[in-house]
């Protein structure tokens, strides 16, 4: 990560104010959001209440905390609906399983242009084919860059404009949680498949189908060498992180013995794109499996019984697996293990014992169920009465600043948050280890990271970045422009969550352009 960038053509003092402010706000968040963190806290809370009715309103400032925890960003269009559906409205819709809400028609006509949209994954992959086969590799890595960009592209746009915010913040989420890196072998032609016919529909919804889509996408297969996973010849990483970071976690009991007998059930499940099958024994033949670009070789698999956490597997091929996850799927470990990493991801970095073991009742009596699950997380009096706390990770940092800068205005460029990502050190698909990026402010609270982000504040704060210019336009110029961030809806919800320092400071500010550097860059903007 680039810390020492360089300093802007702003004034000194309003930097000066800003990086004061901003260099206590990771150590003592509460004194900064003196308005919220002084309300009185009660066990019957509006937001708990509307667990069991729709006719509690709530105050402005509980519906602003709602809004920017279970969405991107409190953007004034996502305001304006939760105020007018009403909070245990807004929650429902928010936390519904159903298929994907449609997004708005600006933004689907850019996402419908795009080459991941239009192909499959297997024409993909066999497009790729002959450039990775020729002499020159540089056509097939561009190719695969540019796959990948479309990838962020469409992951970002979504996160900015969806009306369905919750499913795109766990979608992330999902994909923090099986992490795959892009830049191996050619996993970046995988992205969007894998975001899109595996993550997102399943995000809210039942944790067995998403853990097994997951389980055989060949983006995991290949991450985590499965394909080199063959009878007689093991290789345990696909086992080892299904079992510690997937689903149990790492302190649940299992043994290395249980990662071996994983591997063992794991053999065979691989990747395929190309036109021809194996040659298989007639005995064999039957127990073949092709979906897609993934598919099951009996001939690579152990066949011989197996016992997994206590349970005993008999060898017969590719069910073997299933009965594995429906077994990870039901486990409480893995139940503790899911409900305190989302608690942790919406809520707080030390979400309440309590909390955690009612969310865990919850996902283990509606089979695995995320949106009941959350929706235990959403209507705790937890959720409502803590100020807001939770320090964003870059990621939330960024498209929160662009939502409430910009709001409903379509961007036509997502390459400048994509490189605001990348000097952030939280680019999409760049974390390299399968642990996905860490949760806890301590990994984003640095006095570099803090640097970085007043200078993303002003770029968004002064001028449109770029972020209206179309891609393919490289080099044309662009209207000069800023957001307007004093507006009503400051006025309305966010001013009085504000501490007095930061009002003062934004106050004194000598033009629009420096209100808004000061306001993104200010601590209570840094939490959620």
């Amino acid at each position: 990560m680039r810390h020492n960038m360089p300093t802007p053509d702003a004034p000194n003092l309003a930097r000066r104010t800003i990086l004061t402010l901003t260099a206590a706000a990771a150590a003592s968040p509460c004194s900064l959001l003196t308005a919220c963190a002084s309300e009185p806290r009660h066990p019957d809370s509006p937001l708990a209440t509307t667990a069991r009715t729709t006719s509690m309103p709530l105050s402005d400032d509980r519906l602003y905390v709602l809004v920017n925890r279970l969405s991107w960003g409190a953007s004034d269009t996502e305001l304006n609906l939760a105020r007018q559906l009403g909070a245990a409205r807004y929650i429902a819709q928010q936390t519904a399983s159903d298929p994907p809400a449609a997004m708005p028609p600006a933004v689907q006509n850019q996402i419908d242009q795009l080459t991941i949209t239009q192909k499959p994954l297997p024409a993909l992959l066999a497009e790729l084919d002959p450039l990775k086969d020729a002499n020159d590799k540089q056509p097939y890595q561009k190719e695969l860059n540019r796959l990948a960009r479309e990838s962020a592209s469409r992951h970002l746009l979504r996160a900015l404009y969806s009306p369905q915010q919750l499913r795109e913040h766990m979608s992330w989420f999902w994909f923090n949680h099986f992490n795959v890196h892009q830049h191996k072998h050619n996993i970046r032609a995988m992205l969007g498949d894998y975001e899109e016919r595996v993550l997102r529909p399943r995000a809210l919804g039942h944790f067995r189908d998403l853990l097994g889509a997951v389980t055989r996408h060949p983006a995991m297969l290949r991450y985590l060498d499965n394909e080199q996973n063959a009878a007689n010849h093991l290789n345990e990483n696909h086992a080892r992180e299904l079992l510690e970071l997937h689903t149990l976690g790492v302190d649940a009991g299992y043994t290395q013995h249980d990662v071996q007998e994983l591997a063992r059930v794991l053999t065979g499940h691989g990747v395929q794109h190309g036109d021809k099958a194996p040659h298989l024994r007639h005995d064999l033949a039957g127990l073949y499996v092709r979906q897609g670009a993934y598919e099951f070789n009996p001939a690579r698999h152990d066949f011989g019984d197996k016992t997994v956490l206590g349970r005993r597997i008999q060898g017969r091929g590719a069910a073997e697996l299933d009965e594995v996850l429906d077994t990870l799927a039901s486990h409480p470990a893995t139940a503790r293990f899911l409900c305190n990493k989302i608690a942790c991801f919406l809520l707080s970095d030390t979400p309440p014992p309590s909390l955690i073991q009612r969310m865990s009742e919850a996902f283990l009596t509606s089979q695995g169920h995320i949106g009941t699950t959350l929706n235990v997380l959403i209507h705790a009096p937890e959720f409502s009465q803590a100020a807001p706390g939770k320090f964003k990770d870059p990621m939330h940092y960024v498209i929160s600043a662009l939502r409430a800068a910009y709001d409903d205005k379509v961007i036509r460029n997502t390459t400048p948050i994509v490189n605001w990502l990348n000097r952030l050190g939280e680019g999409l698909y760049n974390r390299q280890t399968p642990d996905g990026y860490p949760a806890m402010a301590d990994a984003w609270s640095s006095s570099g990271q803090m640097a970085v982000r007043f200078e993303i504040a002003r770029a968004i704060g002064t001028h449109s970045a770029g972020l209206f210019k179309s891609e393919d336009s490289i080099g044309a110029s662009e209207q000069a422009a800023f957001p307007q961030l004093a507006r009503v809806s400051y006025y309305q919800y966010t001013r009085a969550m504000l501490g007095p320092d930061t009002r003062q400071a934004l106050d004194n500010t000598s033009s629009p352009q420096d209100w808004n550097t000061l306001y993104l860059s200010a601590p209570e903007f840094m939490y959620r």
